[in-house]
């Protein structure tokens, strides 16, 4: 009986629709080719229009951000004003200790 030689084959993948190429005698993948990636856009006009819309949104969470950067010092100069008035109001008391509650 003599030994069979077998050819490698290819095979496509069901789950990425990769190309593989299979040595029977081995039961190993030889090579590996991925499928061809699909296009998300059709035109470049329509690329370009979705990076002009990209840049428009980028600028508008810019623009937002900025504007609550500049409201949160006036917010937290507000806070610091009305603790520093209620730290004034206060009396000035002794702390109690432990040892006092006895």
């Amino acid at each position: 009986m003599g030994q069979e030689h077998l050819e490698p084959f290819e095979v496509v993948c069901p789950c990425c629709q990769a190309k593989l190429r299979v040595d029977p005698e081995h039961h190993a993948v030889l090579s590996h080719e991925p499928p061809p990636e699909e296009r998300t856009v059709k035109d470049l006009t329509d690329a370009v229009k979705g990076l002009q819309a990209e840049a428009a949104q980028r600028q508008a969470r810019f623009e937002e951000s900025l504007k609550a950067q500049k409201g949160k010092k006036s917010l937290l100069d507000k806070k610091f004003q009305d603790a520093l008035k209620k730290a004034k109001d206060e009396p000035i008391t002794k702390p109690t200790r432990d040892i006092d509650l006895d």
